[in-house]
């Protein structure tokens, strides 16, 4: 399979966090081949839904067209995404990401937890995480005003938390606490939006990739 690391900055897993003031990271290097594919997934979505890509990050991004597709559904998405990137252009993906989250007031989607879940920006989900991230020693930086439950922010928690080893159940308690409720949501409203052509294909491999993780969260310890 494609490296998904490929297409994260390797030297900064958390892609620009809104909130990385937290204990040090161990090194990708001790990662198991497991752990580093999620760190990958996480990185590479957390990037995508942050700021719309450059031509490098496309490009990293097109590598994906070289895994085998199979059976598997996120392979597949995987596949797809990469050959997406590879189709796409940075003006064009720059515009269809301004229409998709940003707009004229507002966009096509609105990326926030407390959104998806209440109808509402600012709601309780957003006190629940905030009580949750200062419970893990996060810290928001000093001029971020953006709340904390953009898609984006909570990709790069659950990066994070993979890169600094904390453990399973720390883990599937904050996807389940967080973002379960409503990401599979997202990323379905995502692949159908109206403005999106190459996030289409995020919101694609976003789906199959929360599934799996879903899947994998569950699991007894």
């Amino acid at each position: 399979m494609t490296d998904l690391s490929q297409a994260v900055h390797t030297d900064d897993p958390t892609t620009g966090s809104q909130l990385p003031e937290t204990r040090d990271s161990i090194a990708q290097g001790t990662l198991d081949e497991e752990q580093h594919y999620r760190l990958g997934a996480y990185g590479v979505l957390a990037q995508l839904l942050r700021h719309a890509p450059d031509q490098p990050m496309l490009d990293r991004v097109a590598g994906f067209a070289g895994v085998e597709p199979s059976r598997d559904e996120l392979a597949l998405a995987m596949s797809m995404l990469g050959l997406s990137a590879s189709d796409s252009r940075p003006e064009a993906v720059d515009n269809e990401f301004h229409d998709l989250f940003i707009g004229m007031g507002r966009g096509e989607l609105v990326p926030y937890g407390s959104w998806y879940l209440t109808g509402f920006l600012m709601e309780k989900p957003l006190g629940r995480l905030r009580d949750d991230l200062a419970g893990l020693g996060f810290q928001r930086q000093d001029g971020v005003t953006e709340p904390e439950d953009h898609i984006a922010a909570l990709c790069e928690v659950m990066a994070m938390l993979i890169n600094d080893g904390i453990g399973f159940q720390q883990q599937s308690h904050f996807f389940e606490s967080h973002m379960a409720g409503w990401l599979e949501r997202f990323f379905a409203d995502l692949s159908e939006a109206k403005s999106a052509v190459f996030y289409r294909a995020v919101g694609r491999f976003g789906a199959s990739f929360v599934a799996m993780e879903k899947r994998y969260l569950s699991m007894p310890v």
